[in-house]
């Protein structure tokens, strides 16, 4: 093993917990969205009265604010989790990309998710940074002429958008106490869930190529 490799943190752990988090994403996301479905029809019910007493009327509408609910904290949970993980996977990711190799690399382990956390800069610094790290994986010893996948302007593209509607989502709901009003958060809520879920399929197929490259680079070097 060369010198430059012998810090190389295997990430076969953390890559496949980042990619189950990713998949329940997509799954809880795809629930959301018939429970989305299910309340919009709802309020639909109660603008256009059909609800014959206010008995029923409250008890569907409990009801479904309990499913919401339940619906929204496990996609909070799951959330976090796989926000969390994947942090963690670019940092290993930027890390590891200089054990097989890469030099002169712009975005430090550190600074690689740190962007995620700075306004206006994190606009496009994440990409940035990924964008670095595919091109130090694919291409360590020349990674600044290597090329990247159409994936990556794919996810930043829909991590925008999803983070965009996300945040117009949340402040229609605080302010939301008319049945228009509220027809409207769901359904940029609906909209925001459907985002999320490219999001995650691609997120899913970048991380599954970069451990890839990575790994292949590591058992190179391992032989030499």
């Amino acid at each position: 093993m060369s010198s430059e490799q012998e810090g190389f943190r295997d990430p076969t752990v953390l890559t496949k917990w980042t990619k189950w988090f990713l998949y329940a994403q997509v799954i809880i996301a795809v629930i959301a969205i018939i429970s989305g479905v299910l309340e919009y029809q709802l309020l639909s019910d109660f603008k256009n009265g059909v609800y014959s007493s206010q008995e029923q009327a409250v008890a569907a509408g409990e009801a479904s604010d309990t499913r919401q609910g339940i619906v929204g904290i496990i996609q909070m949970i799951i959330f976090i989790i796989s926000g969390v993980l994947m942090l963690k996977w670019i940092h290993r990711a930027n890390y590891n990309a200089r054990q097989i190799g890469a030099q002169d690399m712009v975005f430090t382990p550190g600074w690689s998710i740190g962007w995620y956390f700075i306004p206006i800069a994190n606009l496009w610094k994440p990409y940035q940074a990924m964008k670095e790290i595919w091109k130090a994986s694919s291409n360590p010893r020349s990674w600044s002429k290597a090329s990247v996948s159409p994936m990556l302007p794919w996810w930043w593209f829909f991590w925008i958008v999803s983070t965009m509607l996300g945040n117009a989502s949340f402040r229609l709901a605080m302010r939301a106490e008319e049945i228009n009003t509220l027809l409207i958060a769901n359904v940029v809520t609906q909209l925001s869930d459907v985002a999320g879920i490219p999001l995650s399929l691609i997120v899913l197929g970048i991380i599954g190529k970069v451990y890839d490259m990575q790994m292949n680079h590591a058992k190179v070097e391992k032989s030499i």
